[in-house]
């Protein structure tokens, strides 16, 4: 039974499924948005907003987790020093999701991921 698991395992081993996820959330965080499709998205959009939460606290207890799960000290250093300070008042709700529609080539729903 699947009561109360509520991760998206996209089709993936979990070793890529966290590179994936990884991946999406530091080009959000380089770039302040990314196109990707829906599911990766929405999955990311977790994965970022919990990385953002981390972020916001500033310790260094915080930044050995964000930097064990991302592997970038570049991003980790703009994610401390800009990004968390800047949503230090709000609760949640880092990030957006906007669909886009369709992809041309397989027709899979594209979706863009973005920082508020």
């Amino acid at each position: 039974m699947r009561h109360r698991r509520d991760i998206d395992k996209l089709g993936m081993t979990k070793s890529h499924r966290e590179s994936v996820l990884a991946n999406v959330t530091k080009g959000l965080i380089l770039n302040s948005k990314v196109d990707t499709t829906l599911k990766r998205a929405k999955a990311g959009q977790r994965y970022t907003e919990r990385v953002i939460s981390l972020a916001r606290r500033g310790d260094q207890h915080a930044r050995r987790i964000v930097f064990a799960r991302l592997q970038d000290k570049a991003v980790v250093d703009k994610l401390f020093s800009e990004i968390g300070p800047r949503y230090k008042d709000r609760p949640g709700g880092y990030t957006r999701v906007v669909k886009l529609g369709p992809r041309r080539g397989d027709g899979a729903e594209q979706a863009r991921l973005m920082l508020v």
